[in-house]
Order: C-alpha cells, then structure tokens, then sequence
C-alpha cells in the first residue's frame, strides 16, 4: 500500500475474548503469547476481551476464525489459522 509516497505495511489485528467465570484467561494468554511469539511485528495488536456465557473466541480483523463452540481448543491450530491471514 502506498502513502504519500512511502510503502506501508498492512497490519492485522487479533482480538481473543474469553470468558472469565469460565477460567479461560490461561487459554487466552498463552494464545496471546504464541502469536506474539510466532509473528511478532506483523501483528498490530492481540487484544485481549472479557466476556461470559462459555465464550472463547478468535478474531483477525474482524473475522472470526475460531469459536470453541464449534472446535476444540488447539494453540498451534488457531497459529496456524491466524498466520494464512498475516
């Protein structure tokens, strides 16, 4: 992408909310520490949202990649689906 000249790099974002009463919060930061890890400054931000009701879910920009209502929880899974879209 170009901007005034300069070429830009496209950032992704990642947004992960889990629910707390649920006792997701490890799932969610070791998530958060595997994508840091594996892409590091290709990504703009992994953020972390609180939620309830059973919710474990994975944004990239916007669109859902993963919910655990619908597949099993699997670190280097959901890696390896936010990185086709880095």
């Amino acid at each position: 992408m170009r901007y005034g000249g300069e070429y830009t790099a496209v950032m992704t974002s990642v947004e992960i909310k889990y629910c707390v009463p649920c006792d997701h919060l490890d799932h969610a930061q070791t998530l958060q520490n595997a994508l840091l890890s594996t892409f590091g400054q290709k990504l703009d931000s992994v953020t972390l949202v609180t939620e309830d009701g059973g919710t474990f879910e994975v944004r990239v920009d916007g669109e859902l990649i993963f919910d655990v209502d619908e597949d099993e929880y699997d670190t280097d899974s959901i890696v390896e689906t936010v990185g086709e879209r880095v």
